[in-house]
């Protein structure tokens, strides 16, 4: 789905705690393949689903190379 900019609405805004998330889409077998994304800043989309992670305050921060 695009909005008015050409840009992608999330549609589901997850909010985490790592700079790394696995997503699958969610639905079980309805969903896609499991992905794994890295939140390079604040946030990261999924390209499959459209589901929008993003980190909260404070944290990814412990641990990283």
């Amino acid at each position: 789905m695009l909005d008015s900019t050409n840009t992608k609405t999330p549609t589901e805004i997850l909010h985490v705690d790592d700079r790394v998330v696995a997503c699958d889409g969610g639905n079980g077998a309805l969903g896609h393949p499991r992905v794994f994304l890295r939140i390079v800043e604040q946030q990261v989309m999924c390209p499959y689903c459209s589901r929008l992670y993003v980190l909260n305050e404070g944290a990814g921060h412990g641990g990283e190379h």
